[in-house]
């Protein structure tokens, strides 16, 4: 199936990205740079040799998808490093027509209590980089006199769901040494709940953009349900909630991010569609779960963070995207907001993603804008609901502009 829309339409038109890590979305050069001025050792010191020595265009696994973070996440535990990261993802969605963004990160991979860098150094330098960046941009007289929307971001704090003694970061290399008699999930479990009470706090005592709670890492074996009281606690202070769910565990862990996790998105959800990864031994009839599950989520309008390029890389058995789970979503008016995941890590953008979606699956203009509109609907806008509404609406009339402009009809 071809698409009917041309790139340069798909790159103008107003667009979110809800699900994006900045651990994972680094520019190459920009990663060797700041591993020169950090003194950080890199495999290779050009772009093409991180291209075919880690970044590649496909990975034989989840673990060899993963391995680039090991250099990501050093070279951000520099506060100069991490404001540079931040302003240069801004930048670079601004350039493809992205204009809001909810930028997600662990913030406990890059504290460094030895070094004093603790969470409230590490997510002002976050916010500065990308505060900068959006004030440079909507500063244009083309956004300041209301011909274009203006760029928005929300951060969202992920806890981890898994980490181990040694190696992931000097905080929880520390962690464990201070709980030493603590149970590892203990350990796991009390660093969530440390990394949400900070997040509110500084919400709402500084005024930091931190719109979200995400459960990331290792699925199997590190259910959900782990983490209902760190969920809560965001729940009972109105921070919103997404869930890493479905991305290479059953559906039962969709099941589990919706009614353990209070979930108002979900990260991935690819397995929705795939009964044969269920795993539970108690659901007896995979594909009448599989169908109640979806039926649900698509009448509460809960959006999922779709992340093809992702997905194809981190399961190979797909092949390709004429195989994945978005027709699947798309068909059953899922409410689908189209991501890119890791920019870097996948070497993708939010306008190739859109051309692998609108590949596999034939969207008229409606359609489209709806899932534009997911974007700007479903997001956890730091300001307040009608704020979210007005700037959604300016969004899509903006978006109707364009498609004019491009004689899209």
């Amino acid at each position: 199936m071809t698409t009917q829309y041309s790139p340069d339409f798909l790159k103008a038109m107003p667009k979110a990205d809800l699900h994006l890590h900045l651990d994972g979305s680094l520019r190459p050069d920009g990663l060797i740079e700041m591993a020169k001025r950090s003194n950080i050792e890199l495999p290779s010191y050009t772009v093409d040799g991180l291209y075919d020595l880690v970044f590649k265009e496909s990975y034989q696994n989840l673990g060899e998808y993963l391995n680039g973070f090991q250099y990501t996440c050093a070279v951000l535990r520099d506060m100069e490093n991490l404001e540079q990261a931040a302003y240069e993802l801004a930048q670079d969605n601004i350039a493809e027509g992205v204009i809001y963004i909810e930028v997600r990160f662990a913030p406990q991979l890059m504290m460094d209590p030895a070094r004093g860098i603790d969470f409230d150094t590490v997510m002002h330098a976050t916010n500065k980089g990308l505060s900068r960046a959006k004030h440079e941009y909507n500063a244009q007289s083309a956004v300041a006199n209301g011909d274009k929307p203006p760029f928005d971001y929300g951060i969202i704090n992920c806890a981890m769901r898994m980490f181990g003694k040694k190696g992931f970061s000097p905080y929880y290399t520390q962690l464990f040494q201070m709980l030493r008699d603590h149970e590892p999930k203990q350990v796991i479990k009390t660093a969530a709940m440390e990394m949400i009470r900070a997040s509110v706090r500084l919400r709402d005592e500084e005024g930091l953009p931190i719109v979200g709670l995400d459960i990331a890492g290792q699925e199997m074996g590190y259910p959900a349900h782990d983490f209902k009281e760190v969920y809560e606690y965001a729940h009972q202070n109105f921070l919103l909630k997404t869930v890493h769910a479905g991305e290479a565990y059953g559906a039962e862990s969709i099941f589990e991010a919706l009614t353990q996790c209070y979930a108002d998105r979900l990260g991935h959800g690819y397995s929705l569609f795939s009964p044969d990864m269920i795993q539970d031994p108690s659901i007896t009839d995979k594909e009448d779960y599989a169908r109640r599950l979806a039926s649900f989520i698509a009448d509460r309008r809960i959006a999922i963070e779709v992340c093809i390029t992702s997905n194809l890389q981190t399961n190979p058995d797909i092949g390709d995207v004429s195989n994945h789970n978005f027709k699947h979503m798309f068909n059953n008016r899922l409410a689908t907001v189209i991501c890119t995941d890791n920019r870097l890590v996948s070497r993708t953008t939010v306008t190739r993603e859109y051309e692998l979606a609108l590949s596999a699956v034939d969207v008229p203009l409606k359609r489209l804008k709806d899932m534009v509109a997911y974007g700007f609907k479903k997001n956890f806008f730091a300001g307040n609901y009608i704020e979210k509404r007005a700037y959604a609406k300016q969004a899509l009339e903006y978006f109707d502009k364009v498609a004019n402009e491009h004689n899209v009809r």
